[in-house]
Formats: C-alpha cells, structure tokens, sequence
C-alpha cells in the first residue's frame, strides 16, 4: 500500500513538473524562428536542463559518479530557475490578456523588441540567471541569530545555557564536504554550551554522505553538554534507521521520541517527525508520553522538526521548542505559503508560556539558492530566574 502511495505522489509530482516545463518551453520556443540555429539550441538546452535532476538522482541511485553530480547540480540550479521563469511567463502572459481588453504593449514597448521577440526570451534569461546566480551567494552566507530567553524557572548547576541550533542542513551532494566544514566551525565560533538540530540532517540518500565521510566531521562539534539531534522528514524519506544510526555512531545523541537529562533539572526532548507514520508506518509517541518522567518544574527543551504541535507543547508545559523545516520558503514568494501552513514559519514566538523558535535552516532543498530571506545559525540564550527551593 505505501508503495503504491509512494508510486502515485511521485506521479502527481512528475507530472506537474513536466506541464510546467512544457509550459515555459512552449513560450519560450515561440519567439524564435522555425528552422534556426538559435530555435535548435533552445530545444536542447532547455530539455537537457529541465531532465538533469530527474538524471542526476537516479544516476546517484545506480553509481554515484561526477556525472551523476554534474546533472544533479545542473538540475538543482534549474529547479531555481524553473521558478522564476514560470513567474515571468505568467505575467507576460496576464499582461497579453489585459492587453487585449486595453491595448498599450505597442505605447510601452519599443517596435524593435517587438519585432524580434527572441530579444525578451534572452532577457528574461540573463534576469533569471543573475537572480539565481545571487540566490546562490546568499544560501552560502549563513548569518548568526541572537534571541535572549528569560525563564522562570532554575536548575542547580547554572543560571544560564547557551544554545547553538541549526536546523535543515540536508548533507548529500549538492550540500558536502566545504558547506558542512564551514558550518562546523560557524558553529564552534559562537561557543556553546550545547548543539541542537532539530532535523533534516541528511538530504534522502545517505550514499553521498558516506562515500564523502561526512560523518567524521561531526567529531569536530565542540560543545560540553553535547551535540543532541531529532528525525526530519527527510529522514524518513531516505531510511530512518539507517540515518539516525550514521549520525550516532559519528557523536551526535539522536533523540526519538525520548527525553534526556544533560543537566540536572534540565531536559532535552527530541521527536521524531510527525511524518514517520507515512514513510514508515510508525506513529509516533504523544508528547504527554514521553514527558512523562519529567518532573513539573524543571526545565524542557523539545526538538520538533515541523512546526505543527503547539498545542500539545502548551499543555505539556514545555519551556522551548526548536523547528525548522520552512525554511521560510526558501525561494520567494513560498515563504508566503509556509507562512499559511504553519503557526510559526519563521523567527521567535511566545504561545502562552511556551517559548518557540523556528529556524530558517542553514542549508537548502533543491536548488542551492536562497531568494528572500536567509540561512542561520540561531544562538539562543537562556537565563534561568527562579531560585530551587
């Protein structure tokens, strides 16, 4: 049954995906001249391109290679680009149909473009390419979020815990060796008491993490009280028991569904993703149940990758719960969408007396590329204001 989901979802996908490329490709192919040289190019590129990440993932599947790399980055950049060529298309398209009510092109337009269409198909292009090619130089440019926590409440050892967090890393090919070395020493630069990611690690497929070792770069991570991680989505899609048992065996405590004191009286809780139960036909544990052993008054850190289950952090009380997931859209105008999916798309929010952050993530899905807003390492500061009787 799952795999006839699985079979039916990734039809739907495709689908879309190829109306959508057709779509543009037939736009595009129409602003230039049948039996030109220019009119063969376009044909060529356009589908070697629009096939790449189809070619490089399942390449990647049967013998991962510099090939299968090359049409995966190919393809990664092209999902990025699919997105804003489709934007221009549609609004070229809106405005022939207004102009067509209310003429005007020909008042704004100089005859000469008009007369030589391929001239708008190569602008929007090189427009695109350079929106791209500037989405690329964000996402490899990770700032640092500070946010101050006051909490009611103490534990005897302290009376304050910094926290490093980073969420949606999504390590594989296109995210590998040079990013995660990077990401690795941002995260030492802000000296941590404690690292906490909660999900999406590994991006699918755990092959290119492996044959890169990327695991040993954990080892790296300094952060007295540990380096404490949960299940993503992203996970599940690629193997659940098979990632989680990588990253623990490479010094990160993955947490699934259970709690851990690090310090006494504080507590660090991880979930696994509320989607385990579609990838893996595993339902996870009510919060309720998994808090159970903690006592009242102390203090609870909970690790949820998506960021859906408020309601049942507002009753168990909770302190803290970290996210990701979002990636507040990653490309705009998606993170308009993330914003109406979920309580919180990204940045701090109090629910009651539970306080919540959502990460925008430090790596990316997809496309290499960040359009409208950034990646971050968030450092979360808590000061603990009430003394233990």
């Amino acid at each position: 049954m799952r795999q006839v989901q699985f079979i039916i979802f990734f039809s739907i996908v495709l689908t879309i995906y190829g109306l959508v490329n057709f779509y543009i490709f037939s736009r595009g192919l129409k602003t230039f001249e049948p039996g030109t040289s220019l009119r063969s190019a376009y044909i060529w590129a356009f589908w070697l391109l629009a096939a790449s990440y189809i070619i490089g993932r399942v390449l990647e599947k049967v013998y991962l290679s510099h090939l299968s790399d090359f049409f995966t980055w190919a393809g990664s950049f092209w999902l990025a680009a699919m997105v804003y060529l489709l934007i221009a298309v549609l609004a070229i398209d809106l405005l022939r149909v207004i102009n067509y009510f209310v003429p005007f092109i020909h008042k704004v337009i100089p005859d000469g473009i008009l007369m030589r269409p391929y001239f708008l198909t190569t602008g929007i292009a090189t427009a695109v390419f350079l929106l791209v090619f500037a989405g690329h130089l964000n996402a490899l440019l990770p700032r640092t979020n500070q946010v101050n926590i006051s909490l009611a409440k103490s534990i005897t050892t302290t009376d304050k815990l910094r926290i490093a967090m980073v969420s949606d890393i999504h390590l594989g090919t296109v995210i590998s060796t040079n990013r995660l070395h990077k990401i690795i020493d941002h995260l030492n630069s802000v000296e941590p008491d404690i690292i906490l990611i909660p999900g999406d690690i590994v991006d699918e497929d755990l092959a290119p993490v492996i044959q890169q070792n990327l695991g040993a770069m954990f080892k790296k991570l300094n952060a007295p009280l540990g380096v404490y991680a949960t299940t993503g989505n992203h996970e599940y899609i690629g193997g659940a028991d098979i990632a989680v048992n990588y990253l623990r065996q490479h010094g990160i405590t993955v947490l699934r569904d259970t709690a851990v004191e690090v310090l006494p009286h504080l507590w660090i809780v991880g979930r696994d993703d509320i989607e385990s139960n579609r990838f893996a036909g595993e339902t996870r544990k009510a919060l309720q149940e998994i808090m159970s052993a903690i006592p009242e008054n102390d203090v609870s850190i909970v690790l949820d990758h998506q960021p859906r289950a408020y309601n049942e952090a507002i009753a168990q009380h909770v302190d803290l719960i970290l996210s990701g997931h979002t990636h507040h859209g990653q490309l705009w105008p998606f993170n308009y969408i993330t914003q109406a999916m979920f309580p919180l798309s990204w940045g701090y929010k109090k629910f009651e007396q539970t306080h919540a952050y959502v990460s925008s993530g430090i790596g990316t899905w997809g496309p290499p590329v960040r359009i409208g807003n950034r990646p971050e390492v968030v450092v979360l500061s808590l000061r603990f204001e009430q003394q233990i009787d």
